[in-house]
């Protein structure tokens, strides 16, 4: 089987009570919102939209980059599918906005979450990983 490589933006949207936001794919995982990059996109573009379809949050405020990562997507059965190598490039943002609506059907959860609980949420390992490395990076601006 050959491996489909992909890019992809996203981003850590934290709030003024400390809380991130993760949401619900396809009802069987829990990441921070992120997505793939459309053609002619850049990354910081791309995890604004994304954000937006996956949380519905219009009050973004862009702090800053925290780096990327590789991990493959997660399959149906919450595995890793190893069809697809995902590039993934995280942004740090803040918002002031309390409701959470959600836009994309393949996505229809979006929950705000203490930043000191999400990792126990995030399903797929490299994201925790990912989110617990960076933690340091942002958590006192």
């Amino acid at each position: 089987m050959k491996t489909k490589r992909v890019e992809c933006a996203g981003g850590v949207v934290i709030n003024t009570n400390q809380e991130v936001v993760v949401v619900n794919q396809r009802y069987n995982s829990w990441s921070l919102p992120k997505g793939h990059i459309d053609p002619g996109e850049d990354p910081l573009t791309a995890a604004k939209r994304e954000i937006f379809e996956e949380s519905g949050i219009v009050d973004l405020h862009f702090v800053k980059p925290l780096g990327d990562f590789n991990r493959y997507r997660i399959g149906l059965d919450g595995l890793d599918d190893k069809s697809e190598l995902k590039n993934i490039f995280i942004f740090l943002f803040r918002s002031s906005q309390k409701k959470l609506q959600p836009q994309d059907p393949h996505n229809p959860i979006a929950k705000w979450v203490p930043y000191d609980k999400v990792a126990d949420l995030l399903t797929h390992p490299k994201d925790k990983e990912f989110y617990l490395k960076t933690l340091k990076l942002w958590i006192n601006i």
